[in-house]
């Protein structure tokens, strides 16, 4: 994103081979969130030649006429017009100028209109106060910043408001909280595109972890020391890339050259979780995202994610997600044709 006197232009990418997948589209408005809109430009709007000619096409589309400020005191300008939504797979709002500012009828009735052609909503942070207003989101459960959370729940009683996770789904809406849980939501929305190998290839790029479940709470009440984020942190990457391992909590705690006793008390002050349940819920989540893909045996699958037999992963998905694996993976096919 080129910026010169204090203007900041989105252009699309200009280097690499022409890309023909799906287009995104992030929304410009006077009072931008620039964080936030940086987030979707990243992701979507970096050429990546090494994922073909199939990867993002992306552009921004304005909401207001007329010169459009950041945060940051740049000016923005749209590289498309707002007729660039009724082609758009995927909107992405980046954050509200405020959580009291009204919503335009014009651009409520665009996202309703995309939905209903079958377009992806999403919201990053206080972005999901524009998607409320199209009425998508009634009956259904959706996240924003903690802090906002009550602010939802007032202006629109009929979602149910998940103040604590990192992003949720519904249906072909996606809601995110604070502006850096809208990275794992776009990188999340990468995996469901084009398969975990390319959303690590992108959080690598970006230096993420490469996974962040949307069940992950925002925050935890206890600081974090850096400590204790050094010295665990090496051990996630390793046992992420081998879940099917036999993860011991002796053998994660020789990982780190700790006692039993000390690697215990650490990992739950980094990570706000007991070693145990980090490693099942990590398992789940390698399990979910290989249910998605398809093509595997629950057998074949059970024993990547480290979860034994076909047996082991229905119990672990019936007790954690109240879902067998196959109604896991068969209302994810029905939610992605929706």
């Amino acid at each position: 994103m080129p910026i010169a006197s204090g203007r900041l232009v989105s252009h699309p990418p200009v280097s690499g081979p022409p890309v023909s997948g799906p287009l995104v589209v992030a929304l410009l408005y006077d009072g931008l969130c620039t964080f936030e809109f940086g987030i979707v430009a990243e992701i979507f709007g970096l050429a990546r030649p090494e994922m073909g000619e199939g990867w993002y096409r992306f552009a921004s589309a304005p909401v207001d006429d007329g010169p459009m400020r950041a945060h940051g005191g740049l000016v923005v300008q749209a590289t498309a017009d707002a007729a660039i939504l009724d082609e758009a797979d995927l909107i992405v709002v980046p954050g509200w100028r405020g959580i009291d500012a009204p919503v335009p009828g014009a651009l409520v009735e665009r996202l309703k209109a995309a939905h209903a052609r079958g377009a992806r909503l999403a919201s990053i942070c206080s972005g999901v106060f524009v998607l409320a207003a199209t009425g998508l989101l009634d009956g259904a459960t959706a996240t924003t910043h903690w802090r906002y959370a009550d602010a939802l729940r007032q202006r629109h009683p009929v979602i149910e408001v998940d103040a604590a996770a990192l992003y949720r789904r519904h249906g072909r809406i996606f809601t995110s909280a604070g502006s850096a849980a809208g990275i794992d939501l776009m990188i999340e929305i990468v995996r469901q595109d084009f398969g975990a190998a390319a959303a690590n290839s992108v959080a690598r790029r970006l230096v993420m972890p490469a996974h962040r479940s949307g069940g992950q709470a925002q925050f935890l009440e206890r600081p974090v020391r850096q400590r204790d984020k050094a010295e665990i942190a090496p051990l996630l990457d390793v046992v992420r890339a081998d879940l099917a391992a036999d993860w011991t909590l002796p053998r994660m705690a020789a990982a780190c050259r700790m006692s039993v006793r000390t690697f215990a008390r650490r990992f739950a002050e980094a990570t706000g979780s007991s070693p145990g349940e980090w490693l099942a819920a990590e398992r789940i989540e390698a399990a979910k995202t290989l249910l998605r893909e398809g093509g595997l045996a629950m057998d074949e699958i059970a024993a990547a994610a480290g979860l034994g037999s076909a047996d082991g992963l229905r119990h672990h998905f019936r007790r954690r997600i109240g879902l067998s694996p196959t109604e896991y993976r068969a209302r994810f096919l029905r939610e992605r044709a929706a």
